[in-house]
């Protein structure tokens, strides 16, 4: 039977961390379901929609054959049980993700025992990212050609600093 993680993020845009984590997970199961999630934390509508962040992240990991992107907007662990999942990865940057990511973690085991939450720990070089770094540095005139994948950057480039 495969082993099916979903790898949930609102990804506005995604970042070379995302990837980082994506590539890692992708290891680790047979099947990886990227999806992009709506963040009712975040009030604003993000920059791109979920459908072009949809195809942005499969830009990014076009040699990931076990690795598909998908866009939910309803509770995670729905959506997890839907495709079949055994867990739940998430990525973390620092400690003080963790809180956060832990509360989720609870609540989704409590919402769906079956499904495990894995946490992956971003590689040192990507700590720092974030998605809201970047739209700051990008609308300020910035080069964030290091922090995202360059088969995006013109894109990311486009849409921020026009704003």
């Amino acid at each position: 039977m495969a082993k099916i993680a979903v790898c949930p993020g609102s990804f506005d845009p995604v970042t070379l961390g995302h990837i980082d984590v994506i590539r890692r997970t992708a290891k680790l199961f047979d099947k990886v379901i990227v999806v992009v999630m709506s963040n009712y934390r975040k009030k604003n509508l993000g920059a791109f929609t979920p459908q072009e962040r949809v195809a942005l992240i499969e830009r990014c990991i076009p040699d990931l054959e076990n690795v598909t992107v998908d866009y939910s907007s309803g509770l995670l662990v729905d959506y997890a049980r839907s495709v079949g999942a055994c867990a739940i990865v998430k990525g973390l940057r620092a400690v003080s993700d963790f809180e956060d990511e832990f509360q989720q973690a609870l609540t989704n085991k409590n919402l769906a025992p079956e499904i495990e939450t894995v946490f992956i720990t971003t590689s040192a070089e990507y700590m720092f990212l974030s998605s809201s770094v970047i739209k700051e540095v990008c609308a300020l005139g910035g080069d964030i050609s290091h922090f995202v994948a360059p088969e995006i950057l013109d894109d990311i480039v486009a849409r921020i600093a026009a704003n």
